[in-house]
């Protein structure tokens, strides 16, 4: 299935470099946010909110490591999984004339995709500390809808895209 896809590798545009600077940016400060605020916190920090944005669940505060490292996990791995475009899933078949372009594709949705759970993950721990310290008292209400909605369109903008950059010319 896949040895029979062109290897080739996908070569960066300027938009793939700001992509890949977006989350090393947000990793960063969303580490350092932590180790800064560490120190700040009660012994006991919001763990988990309900649909409704309200702290549900406490726990230590030594989780708050735990959403950093998830999200370093997250963007490594989705990186690393960039690297190999030929293993992606395609809606089309796959060969020499059409791999850049689909190499291509496929890599920026997934940088888009991993920008998107960086800036997640560094929210989760920015609400988390203010939730702690008493500056704020819920993830936010409008938290939900916006994560089930980009879950939502993200997709179908994605397989519409890749669609229109495979249709054939007349």
């Amino acid at each position: 299935m896949y040895n029979d896809r062109p290897k080739i590798k996908v070569p960066y545009e300027s938009v793939d470099y700001v992509l890949e600077l977006a989350c090393i940016a947000l990793l960063i400060m969303m580490w350092a946010y932590t180790f800064v605020e560490y120190t700040t916190l009660p012994d006991i920090i919001p763990t988990h909110f309900n649909s409704a944005g309200i702290a549900d669940d406490y726990g230590s505060k030594s989780t708050i490591f735990i959403i950093p490292v998830i999200g370093s996990l997250v963007y490594f791995l989705l990186f690393l999984l960039n690297l190999y475009p030929h293993i992606h899933n395609y809606s089309v078949n796959i060969t020499p004339e059409n791999a850049l372009k689909n190499y291509r594709f496929s890599t920026r949705f997934l940088r888009t995709v991993n920008v998107l759970m960086c800036l997640l993950f560094a929210y989760i721990t920015y609400t988390i500390v203010e939730s702690a310290t008493a500056s704020q008292n819920d993830i936010g209400t409008f938290f939900l809808p916006v994560v089930i909605g980009i879950s939502v369109l993200l997709p179908v903008s994605g397989l519409y895209y890749q669609n229109k950059i495979n249709r054939t010319k007349k």
